[in-house]
């Protein structure tokens, strides 16, 4: 019995490789064995960088809410305080897009949370 060979298999893995490290510089481009490794590390960064990009979007959030409350005279824990007693359930990144292009709509919030945190503290 004749011994099987890989033949279009590896072609067809290595193409694949390669076109993955389409653009990279110099061999990581070119030759099998550097481009292997450098997609492999690729794909490693862009899972980390997925999750990082979550925790960097929810700290932009919390400081445009906590520069928009200190202009309304309140701190950020403050708000969110009186916004969990309110039971008033709007997320982080509604909060940061209602202080920019509502700021009527982030007042009147703020207002709700204001009251509750009085109720709370009578």
């Amino acid at each position: 019995m004749p011994r099987a060979k890989v033949g279009a298999a590896r072609r067809q893995r290595h193409k694949k490789t390669l076109k993955a490290a389409s653009g990279y510089y110099g061999q990581r481009s070119i030759q099998f064995r550097v481009a292997k490794e450098a997609v492999r590390r690729a794909g490693v960064y862009a899972y980390r960088h997925r999750r990082l990009l979550k925790r960097d979007m929810r700290a932009m959030w919390i400081s445009r809410i906590s520069a928009a409350t200190e202009m309304r005279g309140m701190t950020y824990s403050q708000f969110m305080g009186g916004l969990k007693k309110a039971q008033c359930l709007v997320n982080r990144k509604m909060l940061s897009e209602l202080a920019i292009h509502e700021p009527a709509a982030f007042d009147k919030i703020v207002e709700i949370a204001r009251q509750h945190l009085k109720v709370a503290a009578a």
